[in-house]
């Protein structure tokens, strides 16, 4: 919860707004300054005080415990001109508040930690606990000191600008190792237990069997990822607990699924109790990877609980990220994220150099000039196996003639993929034109590089025929020059000369240029591979110098009536 402060007219205003805008995330305080302050430092996660910094740090001092318990805390002036990161910048999630709030509010968020303002990934904003010399590590990346990364285990991280040697050390483990000297543990949540119970069985029986077996084999409870157990036993009340004390989900399969899981140690027990020959080591296997402990029982007579711990290999993750039509302002939000957390950033090189500015220190950029698509794409995909977080970049949306399809094609269900959608150019250049896929549309790639002429051939006939608004993509090269009069004539046997057509190249960019011209005038030859041509159908007109396309055909009837 946000508790939400203010102390006059003007920041109760402001208040309110955010109180609006996130009516399940904000609690207002009224009544004196002090008393709603020091309430909801005790009952909040995060503050937001529309009152002078220096009047929110006497306020607070006395009530400070350290950065991992001490809420966010953002002030905003008076003016509502600026969102101050004040307290738990990292820890207390202030200085992503801080940009929230500025962006409704219309403030400018600031933010002093320093490895926000130089734009590293703070070792301690990584959603991985972390132990060791966190403050050194973090100068030193700071200092572009080296920086060596040993990772034990493979976990997609985002970029930190490390070397494979240095003084100073980022050790990747679910190991349960002490942190040496100017080093800085990460653990990743890699550790699976699969747990089995009798009715009634101890939290403490079950809890103390799962910590004996992780120190036992050296390994840290930091990096359990869940309990796992049969859908019998997801309201055993030891089970339910000890996931609860560990702080981690509690996670259940049908017997059916562990029967059909391979493991090393079956039992007819479980199999007459709960349908299933095991339960530990089979809920651990489920999602694949190395048994680390086989089952074992507790130490208590009779024993009531069991376990195995299996070690997941960590997911590699490719996000297939649309850059839109060129301009910085209709790159959206999501691709701008997904491109600071690649640690591996794949693409065509001149995309690339339009994005290069928006990368944080340690991005590894796997570059290649044209006609390498597919070796991008294989490319993206032995990166993502290797456990790395990429981001695979395509101009407009890159699921439309652009890297997603090769990229999936490639991929399995060993990788997680993300699609971020893009601006592409049928839209870039509808929204110059006017509003000429108001009603259904069409793209088609004139290409025949990837797809024969007949078949490009045959679906321009049939979105003529059909009466489609058509966008050609791709639509004449130097070596290509014949495909755009061909395909325009097809067009031109269903739709009368007087047709609009709409002709926009690099949309979007610094040189963008657009015309409407007609189907009957467009001279082919003035046409290139950077423009998008748009052809109406027999309801598209010219208004006003715009290209309109009505969303149903009364419209068209009142107008030929007119005419």
């Amino acid at each position: 919860m946000i508790g939400l402060i203010s102390a006059t007219a003007a920041g109760a205003a402001a208040r309110d707004r955010l109180a609006a805008a996130w009516p399940d995330r904000t609690r207002v305080y009224e009544g004196p300054v002090g008393d709603a302050v020091r309430t909801a430092f005790a009952q909040c996660e995060q503050l937001v005080c529309f009152l002078a910094t220096g009047a929110v740090v006497r306020l607070v001092a006395p009530l400070l415990s350290g950065k991992t318990e001490d809420p966010g805390v953002v002030c905003v002036d008076e003016g509502g001109r600026f969102a101050v990161s004040l307290l738990g910048g990292h820890a207390g999630g202030a200085n992503e508040l801080a940009r929230e709030v500025g962006d409704l509010l219309g403030a400018e968020p600031v933010v002093t930690t320093a490895t926000d303002a130089v734009d590293l990934a703070g070792l301690d904003t990584l959603g991985l606990p972390v132990e060791g010399d966190v403050a050194g590590v973090s100068r030193a990346l700071l200092d572009g000191e080296a920086v060596a990364l040993r990772a034990e285990v493979a976990w997609p991280l985002p970029p930190l600008p490390v070397t494979d040697e240095g003084a100073y050390t980022i050790r990747l483990t679910d190991r349960l190792v002490a942190a040496a000297e100017r080093e800085a543990v990460l653990r990743p949540p890699t550790l699976v237990v699969g747990v089995g119970a009798s009715r009634g069985a101890p939290v403490e029986e079950v809890l103390g069997l799962v910590e004996d077996a992780l120190r036992e084999a050296g390994l840290s409870v930091a990096s359990v990822a869940e309990l796992a157990t049969v859908d019998a036993k997801a309201e055993e009340a030891g089970i339910v607990e000890a996931a609860r004390r560990l702080g981690v989900p509690l996670v259940t399969y049908s017997a059916e699924e562990l029967a059909g899981v391979d493991v090393p140690n079956p039992s007819d027990a479980p199999l007459a109790a709960v349908g299933t020959p095991s339960v530990a080591e089979a809920a651990a296997l489920v999602g694949g990877g190395e048994l680390l402990v086989p089952k074992r029982k507790s130490a208590a007579s009779p024993a009531m609980a069991t376990c195995a711990v299996v070690r997941r290999p960590g997911r590699g993750r490719l996000a297939v990220v649309g850059l839109g039509p060129g301009a910085r302002d209709l790159l959206t939000p999501r691709a701008k994220a997904e491109l600071r957390r690649a640690s591996v950033l794949v693409g065509l090189d001149q995309y690339v150099d339009q994005i290069r500015d928006l990368l944080r220190p340690g991005t590894r950029i796997l570059e290649s000039g044209l006609g390498a698509e597919e070796e991008r794409a294989r490319t993206a995909v032995e990166e993502a196996r290797k456990g790395q977080a990429v981001a695979l970049i395509g101009s407009g949306d890159a699921g439309v003639y652009a890297m997603a399809s090769p990229a999936l094609a490639e991929a399995s269900d060993d990788i997680d993929v993300a699609g971020v959608p893009g601006v592409t150019a049928a839209l870039a250049a509808g929204a110059i034109l006017g509003a000429p896929l108001g009603h259904d549309h069409v793209s088609i790639s004139l290409s025949d590089l990837h797809t024969p002429w007949e078949v490009i051939e045959r679906r321009v006939r049939a979105a003529a025929e059909a009466d489609i608004v058509v966008t050609f993509y791709n639509p004449r090269s130097r070596g290509r020059d014949w495909q755009l009069p061909k395909a325009l004539g097809i067009l031109a046997e269903h739709r009368t000369p007087r047709t609009p057509v709409g002709v926009v190249r690099n949309a979007s960019r610094p040189d963008e240029s657009s015309r409407l011209t007609t189907l009957g005038s467009l001279d082919p030859a003035t046409v290139d591979m950077m423009t998008v041509v748009t052809v109406g159908n027999t309801a598209t007109r010219d208004i006003a110098g715009r290209m309109v396309t009505p969303r149903g055909y009364r419209w068209q009837a009142a107008q030929e009536g007119a005419e």
